[in-house]
């Protein structure tokens, strides 16, 4: 046994004797009869002896006191009650004269006085931490708490328990009325949000914690208003979809980011009816390495896939979600496929070897500018890649195949949105020929993909700006990452092939205001620490997208967040000679490949985009 270990027992074996001595003395007045007296010594080694064995088989003797709390207590509790029962059962056999309120007595005296201890011990190393800490880390930082709901409580309690020598938490502000100054675990709520500032400054206030979960993105913008008027740093807990089992840890703490201010609504899912085309299924993905494929691949493998293939053409991308998915989810079986959609006879030999029954096409050219510039490569990867694999899929008798389009197919002005067009185009029509349901999902930009608007404002932040702007009206819909993976997911799983089911972007978001918020998220002002520049429209650009055209008619489904358009049929044969002379011009020039493009979808507008050329001086010097 260790010395610590003697030095507890030894410590609760001195409190069960005050607690019986004090028992006695309670009961008597302080004036313990003769022939009661003549029992404690007899009481005292079987009430010793029992308790020392029940405390050691709850484990009592080896938790540390210092970490002391309503579990412990309760345990307590339990190990006197059961201790009391069989001390009593013993004593009232061998003495039936034996005061039988002093057992009662007893029990609460021990209950308190051991207790009492262990609290006292952890009230003790809460009060003296910041007094032994080194001068450094002498003055806590003082810390105020948005939110007086669960979240606040349990954020307040994490913090008490674990952080209670760094932190010391002043006060909450709530905007209920009915929690004005009530207490919880002595902190008070001392008004409204709104009063963030005046009383960050009076209560000399270091930091703020944003503890509601369930806050709007208006109601975000406006408290980390507050915050930075009274210039103090902030966190927040993660969102309600982001909780684990709906619990709050300081762990979670984190910067505020975007997505808060943006304010989406957590995604309800429809679980059984995923799990129902995944679970024990071979589920392919295409594009594995991108930011909707990877996150695709993340949520598959949270419903249990039989096989899980990660087609990606780029290998280090591959390798990234290969060996992050076989950490996080050690269990499903992974089969990364180094694998280019529009090479045929590598897909085929994929497809005829692991027989997938569904496909997730997320694979495509996605940048505007490039594709203009690139247009031929639109035609090969987005428009005959999706080819490619569709085919394959109805050859192969894929059950479902979902393909993941663009707000940018709507009434197109770029190469990449008249490619994904026909591609829709192409999809459609072949669901009319197959028994495979084909569906595709269009939704707009995503918070954070590879080469977005956000990492590239982030960058320009870093380096001082300026944060270039294309257009002061530009607006775009945005969703996060996660949300619209998991609204593919369902999305999958309805209509019966041809759908295409668009996704609730909720409201266009001016780009400007996007910028200005990750400035302002960044610690600095817009337009006095960090330039915003206005630098122009670029190739194939629209001022405002579209996420259906009315022709669609886009209804409700029973999912809140999903919308699908009617269905319209393409003509078989017109279909396929468009693909034939996209297919001819995909090597040639650009404004033939434009003009082609303009013969498959009559609405897209083309845009005259010259490619960009060597400066002189390099192509006089590359010319030598």
């Amino acid at each position: 046994m260790s010395a610590r270990r003697a030095l507890v027992i030894a410590a609760h074996l001195a409190l069960w004797a005050a607690s019986l001595l004090l028992a006695f003395n309670l009961r008597f007045d302080f004036r313990i009869p003769l022939p009661h007296g003549q029992l404690l010594p007899i009481w005292l080694p079987v009430l010793l002896a029992v308790r020392t064995l029940t405390y050691f088989q709850l484990g009592l003797f080896r938790g540390l006191w210092r970490y002391t709390g309503a579990r412990d207590l309760a345990t307590i509790v339990i190990a006197n009650t059961v201790s009391t029962a069989l001390t009593t059962v013993l004593i009232l056999y061998a003495f039936k004269a034996y005061p039988r309120s002093v057992i009662a007595i007893e029990w609460l005296t021990a209950t308190m006085l051991v207790g009492g201890a262990r609290f006292s011990i952890r009230m003790l190393r809460h009060w003296v931490a910041p007094v032994m800490a080194s001068p450094s880390e002498a003055r806590r930082q003082r810390i105020l708490i948005l939110g007086a709901g669960d979240a606040g409580e349990m954020l307040l309690r994490e913090v008490l328990r674990s952080h209670g020598g760094r932190w010391e938490p002043v006060a909450f502000l709530d905007d209920d009325p009915l929690k004005r100054g009530v207490q919880i675990h002595g902190v008070r709520v001392v008004g409204p949000i709104a009063e963030l500032e005046s009383v960050a400054a009076e209560l000399e206030i270091d930091e703020v914690l944003i503890a509601i979960p369930s806050a709007t993105g208006a109601e975000m913008r406006g408290i980390v208003e507050h915050c930075k008027r009274a210039s103090v740093r902030f966190k927040t807990i993660p969102g309600l979809d982001h909780l684990i089992d709906g619990r709050v840890a300081v762990s979670q703490l984190r910067n505020v980011a975007i997505e808060d201010l943006l304010g989406r609504e957590p995604v309800q899912l429809d679980m059984d009816a995923i799990s129902a085309v995944m679970q024990g299924h071979v589920v392919m993905v295409s594009g594995a390495g991108g930011s909707i494929g990877s996150e695709l691949c993340r949520q598959v493998c949270r419903f249990d896939p039989a096989v899980l293939l990660l087609v990606e053409r780029t290998e280090n991308a591959l390798f990234n979600v290969h060996r992050e998915l076989a950490a996080r989810y050690p269990d499903v079986p992974l089969v990364p496929c180094i694998a280019d959609v529009a090479d045929e006879p590598r897909m085929a030999e994929l497809f005829a070897q692991h027989r997938p029954t569904l496909v997730l096409h997320a694979a495509a050219h996605k940048h505007v500018p490039m594709m203009e510039w690139n247009p031929g490569e639109a035609v090969k990867n987005n428009v005959f890649g999706t080819k490619t694999l569709a085919d394959l899929a109805d050859r192969f008798g894929v059950e479902r195949f979902v393909m993941i389009s663009t707000d940018k197919a709507v009434n197109p002005t770029s190469v990449m949105g008249v490619s994904k067009r026909v591609a829709e185009i192409y999809v459609q029509a072949l669901s009319q020929r197959s028994r495979t349901k084909f569906v595709t999902v269009r939704f707009g930009n995503v918070l954070g993909s590879a080469g977005s608007v956000i990492p590239i404002f982030q960058e320009q932040i870093a380096n001082g700006g300026p944060v270039t702007v294309t257009h002061p009206e530009m607006r775009r819909y945005f969703m996060t990452i996660p949300e619209a993976s998991q609204l593919v997911l369902q999305a999958g799983t309805m209509g019966n092939g041809g759908e295409i089911f668009i996704l609730d972007m909720g409201e266009p978001v001016r780009i400007a205001d996007l910028a200005r918020d990750l400035i302002t998220l960044s610690g600095f002002t817009p337009d006095v620490d960090i330039e915003i520049r206005f630098s122009g429209v670029r190739p194939g650009e629209k001022l405002f997208e579209e996420l259906s055209v009315d022709a669609e008619n886009a209804e409700k489904t029973r999912h809140p967040k999903i919308f699908v358009g009617r269905f319209r049929p393409h003509p078989w044969e017109q279909v396929k000679r468009h693909l034939d002379e996209l297919g001819k011009v995909a090597e040639g020039r650009p404004a033939d490949i434009r003009r082609k493009f303009a013969d498959a979808v009559p609405e897209y507008r083309p845009q005259h985009v010259p490619t960009p050329q060597a400066p002189a001086a390099a192509a006089k010097k590359l010319s030598a």
